[in-house]
């Protein structure tokens, strides 16, 4: 791996680390503060107030150092056009609840509205710009793939907003989704080398270094959340580089958090209504079942990133 790539890690974390100092107090000015939820874990009553939107730290980061790789790597636009799309939606969401005090935000309709028009965007992208066929490798079988046709259009709208979506429900205790993701930024950038698909590395690298930055501030005590500006611009990053590398199915086990997370919800709405008010978990996203029954956040975020590397080792070895 050329040593030039690691510039822009380099690059990245040194701007996070620059800007948070002068971003987090910004924040407090404005009083843009996290409105934590009432139904959420009563220890974290104590974060009302938390500054949020601190997305904006590393993504900004992130997008100055990538825009000087798109001459030579084109795919970097591809990626920034889903994680920005995203990116901005999550800062939609965030401003409305800071400036309403709340923790509603959009509504669900109109979030996912606007999820399909980025989504349907970044179709149109990959197909009539980049003209990138939506083909998936099948994990541990070398130079097998699947191709669905007409399938891999609609499929594409359920991976998209569901890796979204299991970004931001990953996002509920300090450092856990940078922590995560950061892991899988560094997967997608030695599976773009493996593959000598080099286009994807650099972007990756920048976003490893920026989130690498941004638990300066994330990690417990958090002193800023990165808020859906971050949780979900971050969804958008992991499913661009799962598309442009083709490792769609790869997602199921790099992002096996992210699917945990999403399943214990619906496992516990679903298992609530038949039964008319059972829990199958004391609190869910799920990582809130494991900090009510006794564990520290700080254990949360270090079992849940070490799945996740163990997940992103065997996806490398799936990837020949």
């Amino acid at each position: 791996m050329s040593l030039v790539f690691a510039v822009p890690l380099l690059a990245t974390f040194i701007l996070t680390v620059l800007i948070g100092p002068k971003f987090i107090p910004f924040l407090h000015r404005l009083k843009f503060g996290q409105t934590v939820r009432d139904e959420g874990p009563e220890s974290h009553k104590k974060k009302n107030g938390t500054p949020t939107m601190g997305g904006l730290i590393f993504l900004s980061a992130m997008t100055i150092v990538s825009l000087f790789y798109i001459k030579d790597y084109p795919e970097t636009i591809y990626v920034l056009t889903l994680t920005l799309g995203f990116g901005f939606i999550g800062f939609l969401d965030d401003f409305i609840k800071v400036v309403r005090k709340n923790s509603t935000g959009l509504r669900a309709y109109q979030k996912m509205a606007l999820q399909l028009a980025v989504t349907s965007f970044f179709i149109y992208y990959t197909d009539k710009v980049l003209g990138l066929d939506l083909s998936m490798k099948i994990p541990f079988m070398e130079g097998k793939y699947i191709d669905l046709g007409f399938f891999n259009v609609i499929l594409v709208y359920f991976v998209v907003i569901g890796t979204d979506t299991g970004t931001n429900f990953t996002d509920g205790i300090d450092g856990l989704c940078t922590s995560v993701t950061a892991v899988i930024a560094g997967f997608f950038a030695m599976a773009s080398f493996t593959l000598e698909q080099g286009g994807v590395m650099p972007v990756s690298m920048a976003l490893l270094g920026g989130l690498m930055g941004f638990l300066v501030f994330n990690a417990y005590p958090a002193k800023i959340f990165m808020g859906d500006t971050g949780a979900l611009a971050l969804g958008g990053y992991v499913a661009a580089c799962a598309y442009i590398m083709h490792l769609q199915l790869f997602l199921l086990i790099i992002g096996l958090i992210y699917v945990i997370e999403v399943a214990s919800v619906m496992i516990q709405v679903s298992y609530f209504k038949l039964t008319h008010g059972k829990r199958v978990f004391k609190m869910t996203p799920i990582h809130h079942h494991f900090e009510l029954s006794g564990w520290s956040e700080t254990k949360v975020v270090a079992v849940f990133t070490i799945i996740t590397i163990i997940g992103c080792a065997f996806a490398l070895e799936g990837i020949w």
